[in-house]
């Protein structure tokens, strides 16, 4: 085993593991699939009276300025909600900054926006959604009786308590306008397309952004079952109890035929592109699951147990996978599951160490893991005995779920800045 990250090997395989994760986020790269979607669709877009272009998510903005030049002079309104680090200046668009992963002011006035925009569409006309991951967060229009301080406190419950995404959603959908295939249903007439980068296992159109465009996937009965099943209801505003009392059970039946949900960037696609580039210098490839979820530190366990038996293999290794874990927040430090994931692989080595030169990476492809400045980190042998000599004590920071200092201390924080797009999380471990 090599712990000195000053080795040829070990810097080699750091660099390409980056490497590796940049071509993975590049693989979804929001205005390239925007593109490729509708260069299939210029007659439907010539077809239609007026077109109403409206976009939300990180990946808001390239996805808004790759579909200008096939709307042409059909555009009758558009706007964009995106976060602030992806906000960017779009020609003829109307561009709103909106709170992530807690919704603010701004995602306040960026869903009036977007349901003013829904409402302007008239028979005939094609209203053209371009939906990307957080754009559950960003575009926030609480139910009638429920305030953004509300929202906030449940959409922080919900973080903190370990819940998927998919449940997330699920929830989420019982207490907005938007959300659940409302936005769907403001459009009368009129056609709707709904271009869609997906962040969740499955690409179920239904829980993407918690599904403003499509049929809901989760009742309010699972939305229900997901808050007790979490231990959400006391700990949440006495007006928000009230809400999920008054959920009604079973809802109207409404038609989604003027509706066409079309999947153009995942974390598939980029997971793809991450094993298919590692194959050209790693003659074993394996891809972990098909989406890694579960509890952060189990998560940990299995990709460490995968690379202990790897490391018995002959020749060079890549372990890739593709998902997002869950954190159970407890402590008061800060990083993101990527963050956490990275340490705690890290600490496992120190238990059980694997016998050759390695390098694990774990990130988020929107380039922001929690509330940071971070992607992620990229670790090491060398990692934990690095943040010992310089004074921390990792096993102290992770238990405070402080990884974001810990990996701070060795170098091994994973800075990409925004990276405009949002295709959830991938991992890359590669060993020499």
């Amino acid at each position: 085993m090599i712990d000195d990250r000053s080795a040829p090997a070990v810097t080699r395989l750091r660099e390409q593991a980056i490497a590796l994760f940049r071509e993975g986020v590049a693989a979804s790269d929001p205005e390239r699939a925007v593109i490729s979607a509708l260069d299939a669709r210029r007659g439907e877009i010539a077809r239609a009276n007026r077109v109403i272009l409206i976009a939300f998510g990180k990946a808001a903005c390239p996805m808004a300025r790759a579909a200008l030049p096939f709307v042409g002079d059909k555009l009758h309104h558009a706007c964009a909600v995106t976060n602030r680090e992806n906000l960017a200046p779009v020609p003829g668009v109307e561009v709103i900054a909106g709170g992530h992963p807690l919704p603010d002011e701004g995602g306040i006035a960026g869903a009036y926006a977007v349901e003013r925009a829904a409402r302007s569409a008239e028979p005939g006309d094609l209203v053209l959604v371009l939906v990307s991951g957080g754009g559950s967060a960003l575009i926030c229009a609480p139910s009638p009786g429920v305030s953004l301080a509300d929202k906030i406190a449940l959409n922080s419950a919900l973080i903190r308590c370990g819940a998927d995404i998919n449940e997330i959603n699920a929830v989420r959908q019982q207490f907005s306008r938007l959300k659940g295939g409302r936005l769907a249903q403001l459009v009368s007439g009129a056609k709707m397309l709904s271009l869609i980068l997906s962040d969740v296992p499955g690409d179920d159109v239904g829980t993407i952004a918690s599904g403003p465009t499509a049929r809901p996937s989760a009742s309010a009965a699972d939305a229900l079952r997901i808050i007790s099943r979490y231990g959400l209801y006391d700990r949440l505003p006495a007006t928000l109890r009230g809400h999920i009392d008054n959920l009604p059970l079973t809802g109207p039946e409404t038609s989604f035929d003027h509706v066409e949900n079309v999947i153009v960037g995942s974390n598939s696609i980029s997971l793809h592109k991450v094993m298919e580039s590692a194959e050209t210098s790693y003659p074993m490839v394996v891809k972990a699951d098909d989406w890694l979820s579960g509890d952060v530190s189990d998560v940990a366990e299995i990709l460490h147990r995968m690379a202990i038996f790897a490391a018995n293999q002959r020749g060079p290794v890549a372990i890739v996978a593709g998902g997002e874990p869950t954190v159970r927040v407890a402590g008061t430090g800060i990083g993101g599951r990527n963050q956490e994931l990275a340490l705690r692989f890290a600490l496992l080595n120190e238990w059980a160490s694997i016998k050759r030169p390695w390098v694990f990476l774990s990130g988020g492809t929107d380039g922001r893991d929690g509330p940071t400045d971070a992607a992620g980190g990229i670790v090491d042998p060398s990692s934990t005995s690095w943040m010992r000599k310089l004074g921390c004590n990792p096993v102290a920071l992770l238990e405070n779920n402080d990884s974001y200092h810990a990996l701070e201390s060795s170098g091994d924080l994973l800075i990409t800045g925004a990276t405009g797009t949002n295709v959830a999380d991938l991992q890359i471990l590669l060993m020499q």
